[in-house]
């Protein structure tokens, strides 16, 4: 009997760490997007975007600038804990906030939403060199279109 609940006390104890645990040395940095190796649908692509990812205590914050295909430019901002809560997006008019979770030390899991309801999601995998991640986006756009976006990234 005590055997078992130190066994679930140390599950429980594992699970709130990995919550709690620093971005992965592999995922900050400044990215930039490799647009020519990257598919948009229903598109269309994106000319560029560029972004910055630091470690906060138990989460990530994100700073990015970004150029649609018509050359509109967008610079938005988040920060958010790998708890799976929602935090707010500055500057993005396509989301207000993300959730976060953090699958391992090469994947996270982040959520998009506008006013409540969920609109895509993005896993995003880092290379165990460092040196690059892809992103597969699916959901639906503002349009209500299917997404299905695989996105290759460089770090700078």
């Amino acid at each position: 009997m005590k055997l078992g609940f130190f066994v679930v006390l140390l599950v429980v104890f594992c699970a709130v760490a990995l919550a709690q645990a620093p971005a992965a040395k592999n995922m900050v940095g400044t990215w930039k997007l490799d647009a020519a190796k990257s598919k948009f649908s229903p598109g269309p692509p994106l000319k560029d975007q560029v972004a910055t990812l630091s470690a906060v205590d138990g989460g990530l914050k994100v700073v990015a600038d970004r150029v649609d295909a018509d050359g509109k430019t967008t610079h938005f901002e988040w920060t958010a804990k790998f708890d799976g809560k929602d935090y707010p997006v500055t500057g993005d008019t396509a989301r207000d906030a993300v959730s976060v979770k953090k699958v391992d030390d090469y994947t996270i899991d982040i959520t998009n939403k506008k006013g409540g309801k969920v609109l895509s999601v993005i896993h995003a995998v880092y290379a165990k060199d460092g040196k690059s991640r892809t992103e597969t986006t699916t959901g639906t756009d503002a349009q209500g279109r299917k997404i299905e976006n695989v996105t290759q990234w460089t770090k700078r």
